[in-house]
């Protein structure tokens, strides 16, 4: 894991640094993770709606990183501090995850992640322009682009699917999901150029989970999905992963990484999450391997080697 947070915020900004050994296996975990998360949520569609089973998530897990956070010595008087930052980020990610699941009803799970893993690019355009010492040179921008281009040519249909969605419903749910990566990146804006870059991960998850599951609930309740909710053991093995898995121990992980290394840089690395997602895909859900995905596959690790790696290694 990464070094223990500070209990006190220093009073310099946290200095930046490009992925490390730690951070890369730290982000390969994080990516295995949310890989596995779209096909998790499509699993259990059918006995449980998928935004019903994101506000469950976020109201269950906030209870326990704001356990976390008062354990770590965060108060009202810190909340209060970054109230509206805190609002901004809990917006934003609702509304990231409430795309998300209305995306999950039209089009497939690896779809779904394609589009979501939009988030680094509206990210990394955001942060060059907002935050000094995330500017992009022309290798980083290669990079972006390469992974982009890999991810678009390892989900590009190649053909009717028997079984699939409809091809009007694919593109519902591919501008769905567009739209939840202009939320993920949103947030990561947001926290990058508010006084939340420099607090610590569980306040800023604390806000995120809490008024995610304050705006979702109620509307998942109000669409009827929480009282048509069938309880299997499928069921019970997804919530658990993507309470504490997910909602609780993944994204604190991402907020603890944010604060150590530079963002466009973590953003980048997450193009692996969709091939994870895909190969899940294809072990849980059945979903065939093709070959645009095994050549996407390879532009996006070269995208993220590109990126991700030191300057001094690529002279």
């Amino acid at each position: 894991m990464a070094a223990p947070l500070r209990s006190n915020i220093a009073s310099a900004p946290a200095q930046r640094r490009a992925l490390d050994l730690q951070g890369g296996l730290l982000m390969l975990v994080f990516c295995l993770a949310l890989g596995l998360q779209q096909v998790a949520i499509k699993w259990i569609a059918a006995d449980i709606a998928p935004l019903a089973q994101i506000a469950i998530r976020s109201t269950l897990a906030a209870m326990l990183v704001i356990g976390v956070a008062y354990a770590r010595g965060v108060r009202i008087a810190d909340a209060r501090a970054v109230f509206w930052p805190g609002v901004a980020v809990g917006v934003g990610f609702a509304v990231e995850f409430c795309f998300v699941a209305l995306g999950l009803g039209y089009t497939t799970a690896s779809h779904m992640s394609v589009f979501l893993y939009t988030a680094p690019v509206f990210a990394a355009l955001g942060l060059h322009f907002l935050v000094p010492g995330e500017q992009l040179g022309l290798r980083h921008w290669i990079g972006i682009a390469m992974a982009f281009a890999g991810i678009v040519a390892a989900m590009a249909p190649t053909g009717a699917s028997p079984g699939g969605p409809p091809v009007h419903d694919l593109i519902i749910g591919d501008a769905l999901g567009t739209l939840a990566g202009f939320g993920w990146a949103a947030t990561t804006v947001v926290i990058r150029t508010t006084k939340l870059s420099e607090e610590r991960p569980v306040l800023t998850l604390s806000y995120q989970l809490s008024i995610a599951g304050l705006l979702l609930l109620p509307l998942s309740f109000f669409l009827g999905d929480i009282t048509s909710i069938q309880v299997t053991p499928a069921v019970l093995a997804s919530m658990t992963f993507q309470t504490l898995g997910i909602a609780f121990a993944i994204l604190l992980l991402w907020f603890a990484l944010l604060r150590r290394y530079l963002a466009s840089r973590l953003g980048v690395f997450s193009f692996l999450s969709p091939v994870f997602g895909v190969i899940f895909g294809a072990l849980l859900l059945d979903d065939p391997l093709t070959w645009n995905f095994i050549a996407g596959g390879v532009a996006i690790l070269a995208g993220v080697i590109l990126v991700s790696a030191p300057a001094r290694r690529l002279r």
